[in-house]
């Protein structure tokens, strides 16, 4: 390692946030949340620098840090950043402070929510930087396991029940990625977790065509493929506001990014044999989530739903191995969860003031509550890709990577999109104009501190969508590299 390991630096973040959080007596609840809000802004600050550090046109790994952990078993302490994973650590920032200070009015065991909270993030920035197998799945866990205690703490809407059927199916998830792993590293034979050691192994076709759908329903289930899929709506719905905006913002982009990282970059031939099958099931996620969501009456199985539907978009590109299917699964990995993270925040917001989520009992809030509409609505435009906004870069390509290798999903997954926009604008209409269902009481519009968070993922969504040169100039060489990697 040279220089300061700007990596263990940024998870150094979370994991001295933590310790301070527990350090502190939990009667003083506002020192709690201080201690998390500055963690967060560390943590922006950090990843701040390595963007600043990184050069795109520089061909590989950067800012690598490696030293020996286990030597007799393989493992080492090894991280690094490419135009893949530095979008996303980026994202998870972004995330995490804004959770932080959307979750500022909470006063329910203030300490423990923020310790959970702030281990899970640990998990989440330990799996994007590794470049070791064994701390991306130890990692991995660490993200996962805390949301049980999350939802079924501090959530609502049959949280015991949501809590754990999230659990189950990411352990049932982690039961295949598992084996999987291990089989990878004993079929290599080199004694080691190194996944760049890893990835230069050439392993048998037979084992690479078997092993393959291992990680690619494993991860798949974290990231919402359907069938496997019916765990996030009921998680999403049943979490608090930041919980729900770290599950679909962050957490649901592990499952993805660990099939692109470890499924296709290690076995690039069961990837390529497997391609068109996982790009119709990707397919039928966009279809299915997009349908199912227009008929929802609550507004967090919609964002639920569509989510499913955004995630299937993800999957997708990547299903496609084409420079432009990557670009735009990445793009929408990180558009997307900014996206979610301001849906949430704006759900949470209305129901803590009104008390309810049903469309039915909603109607003319902009009338009432004119700043928080703004935010809700501006979530639900990106999600139909309207131009603009982020998302509609990324959904247009990964279409044209469809296009270009599966025409007919292709024009499928156009007609969906459509469905999308139509569920899209059945909210805005019916929620937030109009005529009120009900006498709404009174309610005064958002405060300035609790609009800054929401503010802040506006602009990301805003700017990306006037100026999307400022990721894909970091994708896209990376995109390039593992498309050749993959040919």
């Amino acid at each position: 390692m040279t220089g300061v390991p700007l990596l263990t630096l940024l998870l150094l973040c979370p994991v001295l946030g933590l310790a301070a959080i527990l350090l502190i007596p939990g009667r003083y609840p506002r020192a709690i949340k201080r201690a998390a809000a500055l963690t967060g802004w560390a943590a922006c600050a950090v990843v701040a620098v390595i963007y600043a550090r990184f050069d795109p046109a520089a061909a590989g790994y950067q800012l690598v840090e490696q030293g020996r952990w286990i030597p007799s078993m393989g493992i080492e302490w090894h991280n690094g950043v490419d135009g893949i994973n530095l979008p996303l650590l980026a994202l998870t920032a972004i995330v995490f402070v804004t959770g932080v200070l959307v979750m500022y009015e909470l006063q329910e065991r203030v300490k423990e929510y923020y310790a959970f909270m702030t281990l899970l993030v640990i998990g989440v920035f330990g799996v994007f930087m590794s470049l070791d197998l064994f701390f991306f799945l130890f990692f991995y866990e660490v993200a996962v396991l805390p949301m049980y205690l999350l939802i079924a703490i501090w959530g609502s809407t049959r949280k015991e029940y949501g809590a754990m059927k999230l659990t189950l199916y990411l352990l049932a998830g982690t039961a295949l990625v598992v084996p999987a792993g291990l089989a990878v590293y004993w079929a290599a034979g080199l004694n080691t977790f190194d996944l760049t050691r890893l990835a230069a192994v050439h392993y048998g076709r037979t084992f690479q065509l078997v092993v393959y759908p291992f990680l690619f329903i494993g991860f798949g289930i974290l990231a919402g493929l359907w069938p496997l899929h019916t765990w996030s709506p009921v998680g999403h719905v049943a979490a608090p506001t930041a919980v729900s905006m770290l599950h679909a913002g962050v957490l649901m982009k592990l499952g993805a990014y660990g099939i692109l990282r470890i499924g296709m970059t290690v076995l690039p031939e069961g990837a390529a044999y497997w391609a068109h099958t996982t790009a119709v099931l990707a397919t039928i996620n966009i279809v299915y989530g997009a349908f199912v969501a227009l008929a929802q009456t609550d507004l967090k199985f919609v964002i639920g739903f569509s989510s499913v539907s955004h995630m299937g978009i993800v999957l997708l590109g990547l299903s496609t191995r084409s420079v432009d299917g990557i670009n735009g699964a990445v793009f929408q990995m990180f558009s997307h969860g900014v996206m979610t993270a301001l849906f949430f925040a704006a759900v949470g917001y209305i129901y803590d003031r009104y008390h309810t989520r049903e469309i039915p009992k909603l109607g003319g809030l902009s009338r009432y509550v004119p700043v928080a509409s703004a935010f809700f609505i501006v979530a639900a435009l990106t999600g139909a890709g309207v131009p603009g906004f982020s998302s509609f870069w990324a959904e247009l390509l990964v279409f044209l990577g469809a296009l270009k290798t599966y025409p007919v999903l292709a024009t499928i997954v156009v007609l969906a999109l459509v469905i999308t926009l139509a569920y899209s604008v059945r909210v805005i209409v019916l929620g937030f104009f109009g005529g009120p269902r009900e006498a709404h009481p009174h309610v005064a519009d958002i405060s300035p501190f609790l609009a800054l968070p929401r503010a802040i993922l506006v602009a990301v969504l805003l700017i990306l969508g006037f100026y999307p040169r400022l990721i894909l100039d970091v994708i896209d060489p990376a995109a390039r590299a593992l498309v050749g990697a993959l040919s």
